[in-house]
C-alpha cells in the first residue's frame, strides 16, 4: 500500500469554497473506498496564496485512479491556483 501525499496553492478568496468541495470529496472517497484522508494548510499564506495538503494513508491499488476522478466530479481544479503535485510514499520494511 501506498501513502499518497498531495500538494497545491489556492488564492485566498477561493480558500473557504475549496476545503468545502474537498472535504465533501475525502468523505466520500472514505465510504466508497475506506481512505480516510486528511487536510492540512500551512499556518501562513504568501501572496495572497495558501499551500494545502491532502494525505490518504494506506491507499489501496487503484486508488489514485479513483481520486482522479473525484477531484474532476468536485471540480476542484477551478479553484486551485497551478497543479496538484502528487508524491507517493511507501513504507521500508525491516531485514529479517
Amino acid at each position: 500500500m501506498n501513502d499518497l501525499y498531495i500538494y497545491y496553492q489556492v488564492t485566498e478568496e477561493h480558500a473557504a469554497a475549496l476545503e468545502l468541495r474537498v472535504r465533501a470529496m475525502q468523505a466520500r472517497l472514505a465510504g466508497e473506498r475506506g481512505v480516510n484522508g486528511q487536510l492540512k494548510r500551512r499556518p501562513e499564506a504568501a501572496d495572497g496564496l495558501q499551500t494545502w495538503m491532502e494525505i490518504y494513508p494506506a491507499t489501496p491499488a487503484g486508488f489514485d485512479t479513483a481520486l482522479a476522478a473525484a477531484v474532476q466530479d468536485a471540480a476542484l481544479p477551478e479553484l486551485i491556483a497551478g497543479k496538484r503535485h502528487i508524491e507517493i510514499f511507501t513504507d521500508l520494511h525491516p531485514c529479517a
